[in-house]
Order: C-alpha cells, then sequence, then structure tokens
C-alpha cells in the first residue's frame, strides 16, 4: 500500500479531500502560512539582494513537526495548497522547512492544484501533478519584501513625525488618499440651485404620465436654465398661457434595445455585489466563501460548493457551461437559452485560463435545496453566486423604450421617455447592482400608448427646485470598484486594506460610507506632500503590474526591488533629517490669537484636530476646529414617541467618547441609556435560553461583549466572539475565539471545566 502525503492549507479542506482521495493518501493542514518575516530590522537585507530571513510562524510550529514527521514515512509528497500566488508560496515554505530538515532526500514532491474541491477535480489533479512554479513563489517573495521595506522604514518616520502607533503601507496609503480626497471634494463643494419643470398630461382614457421641459421658447433646456423660483413661476405661467389646456404629440420614437447579462463573478465583483445586495463587508464575504469553497456536509457527504473565490477570472468550463445551459433549459425553458454558449473575456493581463470564475461546482444544486445545510450567510451568498452564474448564460433581455415629444405652443416642448420589458430573458433570475443609483430611472417608467398627432390633456404644469450634490463617498462596494479600476492592490487584498485602514483608525464607517479621521487626513497630508510618488495612483498601479509581470516569469524581482529601494531609502533619509514634527502635525493661520496677539495654527491633539497658539506654552489658548462649536449650544435632539422607562422625562440622542447614544433628559439625577444603533446580532443562538441570539454589544468602556437578545430576561454574556460550532468535547452548544501572541486564534470552549482548544484559520468577526 502507497504512502502519499498531501499538504493543504485548511483542516476543514483536509477531511473533505482525504474522503475522496481513500486509504493511500494521507492529508495534513498547514493551518495557512508555516513561515514569515522575522518580526525586526534586517528580515530583508538590500544588500545582499533582498535576501530574506525567515522563522516558523510560533502558532503553527506544532503542525510544522506533524507534517516533518509525517513526511519522513511517506513515500510521496503533494503540496496542495491554494491555486494562487499565496498558496504557491505556503507550499514553496513547506517544501523548504522539509528540505532543511532532511526528511525528503530523494522523494517525489509534487505540486497539485485545483479549483474546486469536488471529487472529479481533486483526483483529475492529483492523476496530473506539476511542479512548483517559482516564478509564483517570487513574485509573493518581491510582495511581501516591498511590504515590509514600505512598512518597516516608514511607518517609524510616521512615529517620530506624528505620533506613535500609526503605519503606512504600499497599497494601503493610495487607498486612504482615495477617502481623503473624495471628503476634500465634498468639502469644496458649492451647491448650486436648479429648477425643474414637468408637465402632468392625461390621455383621452385617463392615463396620466409626465413629461420634462426640454426647449422653451426654441431654447433647448439644460440643468441650470432655470435657476431660482421667480423664472420657474414666470415660465410656468408662459407654459399654461400657451399650451391652453392641451399638448400635442409632435414625434414619437419607438426602440428596442438588448441588454446582456453581467459577467460571472470574480473576486472584486463578488465583493462589489455582496455589499451592494447583501450589505456584507468583504471580510465577511471572503470568509462565508471560503466556507462554501472548503467543503460542507451536505446529507453525510462534505463537498465544496463554489469553485476558488480568489481570481481575476471570468471564464467558465465547458463541463460548467453545459451543466448550466442543461439547468436553463429545464428551469426555465428553451426560449432563455441563447443558441450558442456567452463566452466572456478576462480583463486581468494576469488572470490564468485555468482559473475560472467564481461559480457553483454544480449548477444543479440549487440554492433552496442546501437551505437546510447552510447558515443564513451562506445561503445568501450562495444563492448570489449561483443566480449570477445562472443568469450570465442565459438569453438578453428585450427592452422597450418610447420617446414622446410634446409641443405646448410656440417653440415649448416637453419630453416623456418610458420603457416596458418586452422579455426579460437573464433578468428573471438576476440584475445587476448599482452605486447610487438614480432614483427616477427612465427604466422604471411606463408610458400609456400614445400616437403621433395626437392631443392629451395638460393637467398641470410642475416646477420643483432642486440643489446639486457632491460626488457620495465611498462605499465599500464603491472602493472596491474603484481600486479594482486604478489597478491598485489585487481582490484578494481589499478586504485586509480596508480592514487596517479601520484598525489604523484612519477612517471610519458610518452609513456605510467611509469618513476619514482628522488622523488619517494628517497622514495623508503628509505621504502625498513628501511621499508624492508613492500614493501615486499610476505608480502603485505599475508597481502592481511589475509583480504580475514577475509572476509571468517576464521580470526578475531582485532588480525590480533595486528599482524601487534606491530613491525611497534615500527620501527617507531626506526627510527624516529635514522635517520638523510641527511641520507636519500644524497648519498656519492668517489669524492672531485673542490673548497674545501670535499666530494661531491647526494642530493635531489627542481627540483630533484643533486650533492653538503657536506661542504655546507660554500661551494656552485653545478653540474647536469648529467656531460655531463654541458660540452656539446645539441642543439634543429628542427621541420621538419615547421616555425614559426609568423616570418617564424625554429620550435625547447624545454624543459621547464612543459616539452617538441615547441618554435620559434628566441627567445627571437619572443615568438610563442605551445604544443608538441597534447591536450587530451575530446570528448564534444563545447556549442557555436557546430562544435569543447573541448581539455584539460594547460595555461602557467601550470593550467589546456578546450578550443575550433576550436581556433580562436570559442574562448570559461572553467576552469572546461566538461560532455556531458545538463543543466536540463536552457538547457545549457554542465555541469561542481567543487570540493570544502565543498561542494567536483558537476555538476555544467557553465551559471552564472542559479546556477543549483547536488552532483557528479563519477571518476574525466584524468589529473584533
Amino acid at each position: 500500500m502507497s504512502n502519499n502525503l498531501v499538504i493543504v492549507e485548511s483542516p476543514a479542506k483536509a477531511k473533505t479531500i482525504e474522503k475522496y482521495l481513500g486509504k493511500d493518501f494521507h492529508v495534513l493542514a498547514s493551518y495557512g502560512h508555516v513561515r514569515d518575516l522575522i518580526p525586526k530590522e534586517g528580515a530583508v537585507d538590500p544588500e545582499h539582494d533582498f535576501a530574506m530571513r525567515y522563522e516558523v510562524i510560533e502558532k503553527n510550529s506544532k503542525y510544522v513537526q506533524a507534517i516533518a514527521k509525517a513526511a519522513k514515512d511517506a513515500d510521496a509528497l503533494y503540496l496542495a495548497t491554494d491555486p494562487d500566488r499565496e498558496g504557491e508560496a505556503i507550499s514553496w515554505h513547506i517544501h523548504e522547512i522539509l528540505r532543511e530538515k532532511n526528511v525528503l532526500k530523494d522523494k517525489p514532491v509534487y505540486r497539485v492544484a485545483f479549483h474546486e474541491i469536488t471529487k472529479r477535480a481533486i483526483t483529475e489533479a492529483i492523476a496530473d501533478p506539476k511542479l512548483l512554479s517559482m516564478n509564483l513563489v517570487n513574485a509573493q517573495q518581491a510582495r511581501r519584501a516591498l511590504d515590509y521595506l514600505v512598512g518597516f522604514n516608514l511607518s517609524p518616520l510616521l512615529w517620530k513625525k506624528i505620533r506613535r502607533g500609526l503605519s503606512a503601507g504600499r497599497v494601503q496609503s493610495p487607498a486612504l488618499r482615495m477617502i481623503v480626497e473624495r471628503e476634500l471634494e465634498i468639502e469644496a463643494f458649492q451647491t448650486r440651485e436648479y429648477w425643474t419643470i414637468d408637465a402632468a398630461a392625461q390621455t383621452a382614457k385617463a392615463q396620466e404620465f409626465k413629461a420634462r421641459l426640454t426647449y422653451y421658447a426654441s431654447d433647448k433646456q439644460e440643468q441650470f436654465s432655470v435657476t431660482n423660483t421667480e423664472q420657474a413661476a414666470q415660465m410656468r405661467a408662459e407654459l399654461l398661457n400657451a399650451a391652453a389646456g392641451s399638448l400635442r404629440v409632435s414625434k414619437l420614437e419607438k426602440k428596442q434595445r438588448k441588454r446582456n447579462p453581467a459577467p460571472p463573478f470574480i473576486t472584486s465583483t463578488l465583493q462589489q455585489e455582496a455589499a451592494r445586495k447583501l450589505g456584507f463587508t468583504t471580510r465577511r464575504t471572503m470568509t462565508v466563501a471560503q466556507q462554501l469553497y472548503e467543503g460542507i456536509d451536505i446529507g453525510g457527504e462534505a463537498v465544496g460548493l463554489i469553485t476558488y473565490m480568489r481570481t481575476d477570472s471570468t471564464a467558465l468550463s465547458v463541463d460548467a457551461v453545459t451543466e448550466i445551459r442543461q439547468l436553463i433549459g429545464e428551469r426555465f425553458g428553451n426560449e432563455n437559452l441563447p443558441d450558442a454558449p456567452r463566452i466572456y473575456k478576462t480583463k486581468s493581463k494576469n488572470a490564468q485560463e485555468a482559473h475560472e470564475a467564481v461559480r457553483p461546482t454544480s449548477a444543479l444544486r440549487v440554492p433552496e435545496s442546501l437551505k437546510s445545510y447552510l447558515s443564513a450567510d451562506q445561503v445568501k451568498l450562495y444563492t448570489l453566486i449561483w443566480k449570477r452564474t445562472v443568469a450570465c448564460q442565459m438569453i438578453h433581455a428585450t427592452i422597450n423604450t418610447v420617446a414622446a415629444d410634446l409641443a405646448g405652443g410656440e417653440g415649448h416642448v416637453f419630453r416623456a421617455t418610458g420603457s416596458t420589458i418586452a422579455h426579460p430573458g437573464f433578468m428573471a433570475v438576476y440584475l445587476e447592482g448599482r452605486d447610487d443609483a438614480a432614483a427616477d430611472d427612465d427604466e422604471e417608467s411606463v408610458l400609456p400608448p400614445l400616437q403621433e398627432g395626437e392631443d392629451v390633456d395638460l393637467l398641470d404644469v410642475i416646477t420643483a427646485q432642486h440643489f446639486t450634490e457632491p460626488p457620495p463617498r465611498y462605499t465599500e462596494a464603491s472602493l472596491v470598484k474603484t481600486l479594482e479600476e486604478h489597478g491598485i492592490g489585487r481582490p484578494s487584498t481589499y478586504a485586509s486594506i480596508i480592514s487596517t485602514l479601520q484598525q489604523r483608525e484612519y477612517v471610519t464607517l458610518d452609513s456605510k460610507r467611509f469618513y476619514p479621521t482628522d488622523v488619517g487626513r494628517i497622514v495623508n497630508k503628509f505621504l502625498t506632500e513628501h511621499f508624492t510618488q508613492y500614493v501615486d495612483y499610476n505608480f502603485t498601479a505599475l508597481l502592481e503590474d511589475d509583480l504580475d509581470a514577475v509572476a509571468r516569469g517576464e521580470k526578475q524581482w531582485v532588480p525590480l526591488l533595486k528599482q524601487f529601494w534606491v530613491p525611497f531609502t534615500g527620501l527617507i533619509s531626506s526627510k527624516d533629517e529635514s522635517l520638523k514634527r510641527q511641520d507636519v502635525t500644524q497648519e498656519a493661520m492668517d489669524e492672531a490669537c485673542p490673548e497674545c496677539g501670535s499666530k494661531l495654527s491647526i494642530r493635531l491633539g489627542r481627540n483630533g484636530r484643533f486650533v492653538g497658539c503657536t506661542n504655546y506654552p507660554e500661551c494656552k489658548y485653545t478653540r474647536n476646529l469648529n467656531p460655531e462649536a463654541n458660540t452656539e449650544e446645539v441642543k439634543p435632539e429628542i427621541v420621538e414617541g419615547r421616555v425614559c422607562p426609568e423616570c418617564s422625562l424625554p429620550l435625547v440622542i447624545k454624543t459621547g467618547r464612543y459616539g452617538k447614544f441615547i441618554g435620559c433628559s434628566g441627567y445627571p439625577k437619572c443615568k438610563f441609556i442605551e445604544p443608538l444603533v441597534k447591536p450587530a446580532d451575530t446570528g448564534v443562538t444563545c447556549p442557555e435560553c436557546k430562544t435569543g441570539t447573541l448581539l455584539t454589544r460594547k460595555s461602557r468602556f467601550g470593550k467589546l461583549f456578546y450578550s443575550c437578545s433576550t436581556y433580562p430576561k436570559c442574562n448570559y454574556a461572553a467576552w469572546n466572539p461566538p461560532i455556531a460550532e458545538p463543543c466536540p468535547n463536552c457538547g457545549w452548544p457554542i465555541l469561542t475565539l481567543k487570540t493570544t501572541k502565543r498561542r494567536g486564534t483558537e476555538k476555544v470552549c467557553p465551559q471552564k471545566d472542559c479546556g477543549y482548544a483547536t488552532p483557528y484559520e479563519g477571518v476574525m468577526p466584524e468589529g473584533v
């Protein structure tokens, strides 16, 4: 009997694959990365061709030992980590560790890659093994070295010149620049007034519709043709008088257009749509997608439900397309099936054609059939992926559009537009979402039947005042889309980029929109003024292209790093010597101090920016950056329809150290408070009462904890994030996640007398 050792990244994947391969194969998990750069200076040595010093990650050392022990007795080694640059690097690190331990000797070592965890895909990959791709390994090493060199050299400069604990990153800094620049655009935006004029009309059959004024006295109407109420009122009176109660259909245009389905998901579009349609963060999307990929038990059989979720390719395999077309014909009818399969071209230059789009491993597994086996988040994301994949192979939608010009006197023309769906095609299954879509979409309006030369009744002329609006702040979906459009980072890194910006308190997320903090503004100002090239969008994108070229074997990684490092380290040294802290954290103002006459400046303090005297500490004059906050007391907003449950006084919205909250207006006599925003529901059933779910709450000191939604009826609470998995040791209904420096993140049983703990390789829940 053969003894073959297969190495994958996750234990969940290991269990699924071992069932498929049988007794001749033993599958072990590396639990993610096994080595990383030593966490100190000298980890990357630019003087010796950027030699990199690695060490085994402490929390994974016992798994490395288990792999080495198993490899010693194995006949062959199969490295089956994820099919991307990161996975290739993990396989290489495992190979290097085993080589250094001298356990490989002359044993064959294979690299196998599969893009879905199904029996067919696994057995085919094992039957056709490859060799490690050093091009991919070198690309990952170059990326890691660049990130280290930027972070380890630029971050200390931020500590010196701004504040301790700050960081700068090769990709996170351009992302921060986007958010700050959008905020500056909003602040500089000048609102302009404009008016629209519509005709409310009615056909002979009493069917009402609206038409927008497009020509007034033969002058074409633009957005700012009407800019005040007097002008709008005068035009309304003239239009009513000229029309004399009726409008004539002077021109009628009927067209039919086709709308094609969106391509199947790649990583970035999956993140965007999950944000738009499901309200998922990028991190939440990737966590749930990982679960669906690695394998779910669906009635006695663990199977991967989707293909690999980190991909830039929109390609679909021939087998997948055949199955999807079969399902469309059976479920939606052959009239919704195009004559030939749809083929989508991949935009990414580095996408490998062996990779596929994110799709169900079998389209025949309809979402309804899996609901009893999946969590709520898993059902939502799987349904989204399934619908998008099926729709991409369906027939186009056919839309009838109508545009009617209505004359209302000499030179006055109104235009009415509308559309109807003649045949929904793919739209019966899925329609792509949009960011900040206009509410008055023409596609949603329907016109009654009209004939050229027909007269319709003019019911009224309606004038409406509008004001231009600034560009919207970024959502996660629109930020991911913009990063991708600029070629900054890669889809697999977007979740960590966004998470880092929030963890460093450079940005906050409020009502699903990103706002830069005062610290974020200062850091961005420092980087854009003094390290302009390194936060330039084009420079960052070109560097990503260079890394992709290394992955394709078109460039060498050491010369690429030298080209970056020499000017970068020179600039670091120059700025360290020439810049003073006040040059960065203070902004001069053309205003004298009212107490001593010295100049005032905008400064960065512990709680954000403020105005202070440059003669400090001799003069200690300060004020809020917003002068209105000093002169006008803001009355607290009353919570309509509610009174304090303890003293019956009105409840008001207050602002404290941790943001807004609801409190009693009778404070300090009554100290009742409650959160302004409903606590986030983890979806995990309370293990004590079995009826409520555990909500994420914040303690009075700002620390997160998790308590039952039925409180005070049930007072169960825990400090650690819960996950809906029973303890295999004692059977307690949930496990919790605990992170320590020594052991990393583990799934632990909260019962003190149990002691169960096992490593956790997933992503921590939101807010932790």
